[in-house]
């Protein structure tokens, strides 16, 4: 077996339809433009959909590498991942979300360990509740970036998160105010939410990364940050895109 070398990176949000899942899939196009090697591992368990959204079938999932990893069946982890391109794979979510009750969150880890032999990026999608399942999750991996918009919901939350975590002495995150999901929610300024997450705000994707016909994208399975007018037509919002690559792989990241 290879050197274990992959950077993990979890992605988190504190509410559903924040818009981090078509995040996680134009963050992976921007490493692909990077040339490194992507698993994004889907575990929102109950609801996860990147499989879909990219328009790729599939078979295996993360249920069927744990019940073959307790089984003593396992033989290699590409056999349960499903191909996107030449950079980017996808361990897909359970295909029935009865399955996830039966996934012991301890063989997610083994997952997370084995597929940092294999990639140079692991970019872990995660569901919104704070549970046995993220706690580990967000234990495990080495880097965490927290996807919030501008709701007033979401700035508690995102409040009461930065204190558990100050609690915890928690400190290997990042915040992203995603602003292009709903372009309409306008209530706070950038200021405002510092203000009361005492917190500083490290990326900000603007309303114009908002495309108004991302619903062929998925329906066409395209990544936004991979089509050839992207750095052109969303210039600023890709140079974060890129930033946000390139600070969270700058720790531990072997292959400069």
């Amino acid at each position: 077996m290879g050197k274990k070398n992959g950077k993990t990176i979890g992605i988190f949000s504190l509410k559903g339809g924040v818009g981090k899942t078509i995040f996680t899939i134009n963050l992976a196009g921007i490493y692909t433009t990077m040339e490194r090697k992507v698993l994004i591992m889907d575990l929102d368990l109950t609801g996860g959909n990147i499989a879909l959204a990219v328009n790729r079938p599939f078979e295996k999932t993360i249920y069927n590498f744990v019940d073959d990893y307790n089984n003593n069946r396992f033989h290699a982890f590409n056999e349960y991942v499903t191909h996107y391109n030449e950079f980017i794979d996808i361990l897909p979510s359970p295909k029935d979300p009865r399955q996830a009750s039966k996934i012991d969150s301890k063989y997610l880890e083994m997952a997370i360990e084995k597929a940092q032999y294999d990639y140079d990026v692991i970019l872990i999608d995660t569901h919104h509740n704070l549970d046995e399942t993220n706690l580990v999750l967000l234990d495990a991996v080495e880097e965490i970036l927290f996807v919030m918009n501008n709701d007033p919901m979401d700035v508690k939350n995102m409040k009461n998160l930065l204190a558990i975590f100050k609690d915890l002495e928690k400190t290997n995150y990042k915040i992203l105010l995603y602003n292009a999901r709903d372009p309409l929610k306008n209530y706070f300024t950038l200021f405002d939410i510092k203000s009361i997450l005492k917190a500083n705000i490290d990326y900000d994707i603007s309303k114009s990364f908002y495309v108004k016909n991302i619903d062929s994208y998925v329906m066409n399975g395209e990544i936004v940050t991979l089509q050839p007018k992207a750095p052109t037509v969303f210039n600023k919002d890709y140079t974060t895109f890129m930033k946000i690559g390139v600070d969270l792989l700058k720790s531990g990241d072997n292959n400069e």
